[in-house]
């Protein structure tokens, strides 16, 4: 009998009609059982005649299948496969854990470092490549992108393929479709597109990517939609958009290291409806035998995130002040984990949102992290050939990797961090990790009943104290650690504290401090 890895692909594969419309005349399915447990899986058509199955399982055991289909010669097809350990290394999809976190199917903690590269899958083979070398060696496990290409600042270049069977009609700049502009463009006159017919070479070679991401433990958080448009993508009508929808759960749904995100800025995507999210956000469900994770992601209107299909708050700041400081006020409200996904980008662009300092963006790091939260990274620094790491990655020059780095092992190795329910100090973000317990304690301003945990950690971002007095109980001893978080050290204080303790600090910004029980 065939063996399947845990969390591996299970694939069919069938000749069937290659005339008329495959996309929209054929029908193919299958039901994969184990025991009482039933999934189902949709086919779809790779062309040439050949029609493929996907399923992940993540049950070792025998299962048995039965397929589904409008032609006779691949309906009511039966077999069986037996899901065997999973192999080294091989965790699973992500979940959520314990309402606010993220672990791997088979519970190893996930903690999600993002990064943005929009469009890096629809360029020049050589720049793909790069990206996936750069993305080997910087500590981001995630990347915002999307399949369907993107017409912006620095991002006009023709894809090398189209999703969807046609392309363009006449020679084009693409100066001209205002690449500056917020809002979809629709070339109708410059582009042809069939949007009752997928195109399976564009995506055989998006899927080789993914796969590729999965190699180097990278999650691809799939944006499905977004308003960037030159091409039409964004103006399909909803029966087109949920052909491609179905398409394109059928094809990537078995690959573990996918995130849904049904849209980038959606509320920019003025012709959807509500009615139309919520009628695609029942496609992803009811179509996703693997039950990846799914988000939405706003722009200035937020959608409603107490949605039961959406897993995990996707927010973009909506000033440049204070989004970092609501990631724990956005945990309380929705009570679904928060990835702040967009904080602007570490770059010298002109716009608002792309040309934050490195310092500021290992400081916007650290201010979601202490909270409870998690953060995604992205760089617009001008380059003379316009590949911005933002739009089609490529290599990264930003100073805050390597700083995110240094946080990510000290969040790994604190584990999942909770924003402390009421403040321990009233000027400072504390996040806690470990056992917590609420304990009596004595300070300047009497005694106090506050929450404690065997691992804390304290942010004192643009502040610059010479010193701190921290109260902490008085039966349970800490060492504590300094840590500059520019300049990546961690300094072990000699002693142990309790009661009412002074800390010596530096005096600079971007100074955290780390309490560790003894």
């Amino acid at each position: 009998m065939t063996q399947i890895p845990k969390y591996g692909r299970f694939e069919l594969s069938f000749i069937g009609p290659s005339g008329g419309n495959p996309f929209m005349d054929t029908t193919l399915s299958a039901t994969f059982r184990y025991k009482n447990r039933c999934c189902e899986a949709d086919g779809f058509y790779d062309g040439g005649g050949v029609y493929k199955l996907r399923f992940m399982p993540t049950i070792e055991g025998e299962w048995e299948y039965v397929t589904a289909s409008n032609i006779p010669e691949m309906d009511g097809q039966t077999g069986a496969f037996t899901c065997i350990a999973a192999l080294p290394g091989a965790h699973g999809p992500v979940r959520v854990k314990d309402k606010f976190h993220f672990a791997y199917d088979d519970g190893t903690p996930f903690y999600p470092f993002g990064t943005t590269a929009y469009n890096w899958t629809n360029q020049a083979t050589a720049t793909v490549e790069q990206t996936l070398k750069t993305l080997a060696a910087a500590p981001f496990n995630k990347i915002r992108m999307s399949p369907l290409p993107k017409h912006y600042l620095y991002n006009s270049n023709e894809p090398l393929l189209y999703p969807f069977d046609g392309g363009m009609t006449m020679e084009v700049k693409a100066e001209e479709f205002n690449s500056g502009s917020m809002f979809s463009s629709n070339a109708s006159d410059a582009y042809k597109f069939d949007f009752t017919r997928l195109n399976p070479a564009f995506f055989r070679d998006f899927e080789k990517r993914i796969e590729q991401l999965g190699e180097i433990g990278v999650e691809a958080d799939m944006i499905l939609f977004h308003p960037y448009d030159r091409w039409g993508f964004s103006n399909m009508p909803e029966e087109a958009s949920q052909l491609y929808l179905k398409y394109i759960i059928a094809r990537l749904a078995s690959y573990p290291n996918i995130w849904w995100s049904m849209a980038n800025e959606w509320d920019l995507l003025r012709n959807r409806t509500i009615a139309e999210w919520e009628d695609f956000a029942s496609t992803l469900v009811e179509r996703d035998p693997s039950q990846h994770l799914r988000s939405i992601h706003n722009c200035i209107n937020v959608y409603d995130h107490s949605a039961g299909w959406i897993t995990h708050v996707s927010w973009q700041r909506i000033d440049y002040h204070s989004h970092v400081e609501l990631t724990a006020k956005l945990r309380d409200q929705w009570q679904k984990p928060v990835l702040i996904d967009e904080i602007a980008y570490e770059g010298n662009i002109d716009q608002g949102w792309g040309n934050i300092s490195g310092e500021e963006m290992v400081k916007r790091f650290w201010d979601v992290t202490v909270r409870g939260g998690y953060c995604t990274h992205g760089e617009t620094y001008l380059r003379d050939d316009e590949n911005l790491w933002w739009a089609k990655g490529g290599e990264l020059i930003g100073t805050s990797p390597a700083r995110i780095a240094f946080l990510r092992k000290i969040v790994e190795d604190m584990g999942y961090i909770d924003a402390v329910q009421g403040p321990m100090d009233w000027d400072l973000p504390w996040g806690l990790a470990g056992k917590k317990s609420r304990v009596e304690t004595k300070t300047a301003f009497g005694t106090m009943s506050r929450m404690f945990s065997e691992d804390m950690i304290c942010y004192f971002s643009f502040s610059q104290p010479k010193f701190r007095n921290f109260y902490l109980p008085d039966d349970m001893k800490y060492k504590v650690y300094v840590i500059d978080t520019w300049e990546m050290t961690v300094t072990a204080l000699d002693g142990e504290y309790c009661g009412g303790a002074r800390i010596d600090l530096p005096g600079k910004p971007g100074i955290a401090v780390r309490f560790k029980k003894a």
